[in-house]
């Protein structure tokens, strides 16, 4: 018989759970609340650390809300549709200063600001699931499938285009099929590109925004706000050269290029520098188009610009990047995170020639446990 525990819940912990204490052992629950009392069963122990599911919630927190999405805790997508937004981007902010705290030991005295915007329909791109008929999420932590008729977090678009979808499923009969659909909500790109689909729309690259984004290129996925992203990340910077890293189709080259004199732009996925290459040609403010993976880039260069800009992949920028960052040694860096834990593991080592001047949460992951953080660092 599965073990009955009744706890309550202290905080909220990267990853969307809570975080209780019962006999010694740490008890991570998904759906619950900072103050909740939680009467939850074990489903996993491993040493010290235990997971469970509340089975009923004692006392609710001022802050639970009733979930907007009737799929929520099947799906594996939103994590906090449970709780007030205005509360939700208040735990995030205390969930990155513990994670600099804990991980990278840094205590940043400073306030964290937070940019936010519209939490539904904010997602331009979304990846469906097509299995025996029937299209949707995987469930958290599994790959069972979670069949939805809409996602209250895509845009009006992408809903469309799921309402078509269902109707095209007979056509596929038993194929299992991953759809990604990507949309300026004037056209939908289509990927991998199907004829069964062609009322949807097709694998052509889309002009977002002024650039093009083609189907294997990384882009926000915030429709709302990739604007104030690109403002956060700037911040007012101008200068004569500058570093965009891992700079994908070039959404901030193009900023940096109308305030920079040089921009030079380093991806290594193929598919994003083509769209960097051929955005750099677009509206009069060029930028030199790299395609390399960072690490040699910055082992060969002996150039010192004025700014850096390094947004990279989840798992950051790792030990090689930050001894190169350390080496030419810009006067401004701006890191741009998804992962509070891999930032502040790079943060720990870049904070001995540098000092934090600034940092926001954005939050382009509304409802989830996601969370995007720009750091600007200035050298000391």
């Amino acid at each position: 018989m599965s073990e009955i525990l009744d706890v309550a819940i202290e905080k909220l912990v990267y990853g969307g759970d809570g975080l209780a204490r019962a006999d010694g052992r740490v008890v991570l629950i998904p759906f619950v609340l900072p103050g909740e009392r939680v009467r939850a069963r074990v489903t996993k122990t491993s040493g010290s650390f235990v997971r469970a599911e509340a089975l009923e919630i004692l006392t609710p927190a001022a802050a639970r809300e009733t979930a907007a999405c009737p799929y929520f805790r099947r799906c594996g997508g939103c994590h906090y549709q449970h709780m007030l937004y205005s509360e939700e981007l208040i735990a995030k902010a205390a969930i990155l200063r513990e994670a600099l705290r804990r991980i990278g030991k840094i205590e940043f005295p400073g306030e964290i600001g937070v940019v936010s915007g519209e939490p539904w329909n904010y997602r331009n791109r979304i990846q469906l699931h097509i299995a025996k008929g029937r299209a949707g999420y995987f469930q958290a932590d599994s790959r069972r499938l979670c069949p939805i008729e809409e996602c209250p977090i895509a845009s009006p678009a992408l809903n469309e285009a799921i309402r078509t979808l269902h109707k095209l499923l007979p056509r596929l009969g038993p194929r299992e099929i991953t759809l990604e659909l990507f949309t300026n909500e004037a056209e939908i790109q289509v990927s991998p590109p199907n004829r069964i689909f062609d009322s949807i729309g097709g694998p052509a690259p889309l002009d977002y925004a002024g650039l093009q984004v083609s189907r294997h290129s990384f882009f926000q996925v915030n429709r709302f706000l990739i604007g104030d992203l690109v403002e956060t990340v700037l911040d007012g910077a101008t200068g004569g050269t500058a570093f965009d890293l891992y700079a994908g189709a070039g959404l901030f080259s193009r900023a940096l290029a109308a305030r920079f004199g040089a921009v030079t732009a380093v991806e290594s996925g193929a598919s994003s520098h083509h769209d960097s290459v051929a955005n750099a040609q677009r509206g009069g403010t060029p930028w030199e188009a790299v395609h390399s993976p960072v690490e040699p880039f910055l082992a060969e260069c002996a150039i010192t610009p004025d700014l850096i800009v390094a947004d990279p992949p989840r798992a950051g920028l790792g030990p090689n990047v930050v001894r190169d960052l350390l080496r030419l040694r810009p006067p401004q860096l701006t890191l741009v995170s998804c992962d509070p834990s891999t930032l502040a593991r790079d943060l720990a080592q870049l904070l001995a020639a540098y000092s934090i001047r600034k940092m926001t949460l954005v939050d382009l992951f509304p409802r989830t446990a996601h969370m995007e953080t720009v750091v600007h660092l200035q050298a000391v």
